[in-house]
């Protein structure tokens, strides 16, 4: 992809197209603020580079039908998620429908080089299997804060070996087209605001809990991520003074208690103290437990899983809370790893925000399980990229 939208009209044009799918030309002016000539001029600009293509006649509206306006079926974006301990790779078309999307178990803590050697073998497994040819654009999360600007991990407390590592520069021209990197929350967000249960919110908290925690900001449609790009980081919020030792550096942070790292210790504790015999018995047969045995284990009816996932709900809800009463929001999305433990948990965070924050916030506030799963993070990856391919060069 090498042309890009000469000025906002055209950019606006795009992701509507975008987001919407094909439309005539009159339903796209019914869109955007601009008289007929002005609209035609655009839009056979864009014909002319390519962005878009004419895509059979539109219904009538009387009078003369129009040419449904769609965007060109050959463009390619690679959306790449990167987790704590698996990557995930999908290609999806121009209006962000994913055609393929692959996943691997990889340890991100093995350093940017082996996580990218999978990345790119995972990248030609895709375009061996004929879902595109190469890629117009890519866009990457890394589980940890970046500076937005550079795409560059800044500090990250889980992925040693990657501060300030050029993810952006590095995969640019081991993929050869342009390379977006956000937080992975950040593109969660954005993935379930495209195709999840926030398609009709402007104002909503996009919650993470996995291996870790972490909250994507979407305010008025826009990810916000603060001056420096570390907006959200709400793993490293302190819930017990003097607490437990944080990856971080830092003692008492919601991570050190919740998320899948501190659940898996937690269950290993209730199983080689006892108290969980549901816990002991699947560590003995399978090695070390995970936040998935927690969650069988709780739906046997555990008692000691079940209460594991209500102190961790009622932790986060606490967080929640906070933001909830600060930042006010439409909706509360929880997604990630960890959301297998299903309505235990969500019960347990609405509880603790319903109860601690004001009535004028949480009166119509949804608290929802994210609606997409693994795929919120590379739809999201796509979308990001996509914006920046949408805007004016």
């Amino acid at each position: 992809m090498t042309a890009r939208p000469a000025n906002a009209h055209q950019a606006r044009l795009l992701r509507l197209l975008r987001d919407d799918g094909p439309n005539s030309r009159a339903q796209l002016g019914d869109r955007v603020e601009l008289s007929r000539s002005k609209l035609a001029v655009e839009v056979d600009r864009l014909l002319e580079t390519g962005l878009v293509v004419a895509d059979g006649l539109a219904a009538s509206r009387g009078g003369r039908r129009s040419h449904n306006i769609r965007l060109a079926p050959a463009l390619r974006f690679l959306g790449v998620d990167i987790g704590a301990t698996s990557v995930d790779v999908a290609v999806t078309n121009a209006e962000l429908e994913v055609l393929g999307h692959l996943t691997q178990p990889m340890d991100v803590r093995e350093g940017p080089v082996a996580v990218f050697e999978q990345v790119l073998a995972l990248s030609a497994k895709l375009k061996a299997s004929g879902v595109a040819e190469g890629f117009d654009g890519a866009g990457i999360g890394v589980p940890g804060p970046v500076r937005f600007p550079e795409g560059v991990p800044v500090a990250p407390p889980i992925m040693p070996g990657w501060d300030g590592f050029p993810v952006r520069e590095a995969l640019s021209q081991e993929l050869g087209c342009p390379v977006m990197v956000d937080n992975d929350v950040n593109l969660m967000a954005m993935g379930e605001q495209h195709a999840g249960v926030a398609r009709t919110s402007q104002d909503f908290l996009f919650v993470k809990i996995g291996t870790g925690i972490g909250c994507g900001i979407v305010v008025g449609g826009e990810v916000y991520r603060g001056t420096t790009g570390s907006a959200g980081d709400i793993g490293h919020i302190q819930v017990e003074p003097d607490g437990r030792a944080c990856a971080c550096g830092n003692h008492g942070c919601l991570e050190a208690y919740f998320g899948g790292a501190a659940l898996a210790r937690d269950a290993t504790d209730a199983a080689q103290d006892g108290t969980s015999p549901e816990l002991a018995a699947r560590m003995a047969a399978g090695g070390p437990l995970t936040a998935a045995d927690v969650a069988v284990a709780a739906a046997s009816g555990d008692a000691a899983a079940l209460d594991l996932i209500r102190a961790g709900g009622t932790r986060t809800g606490q967080v929640i809370a906070g933001l909830v009463s600060f930042f006010n929001p439409g909706l509360v999305v929880i997604g990630g790893g960890v959301t297998g433990l299903g309505h235990t948990l969500l019960a347990a965070i609405r509880t603790q925000v319903y109860r601690q924050s004001l009535p004028l916030a949480t009166g119509n506030l949804p608290i929802v399980l994210g609606e997409l799963g693994q795929a919120s993070g590379v739809t999201g990856a796509a979308r990001l990229i996509s914006d920046h391919l949408f805007s004016p060069a």
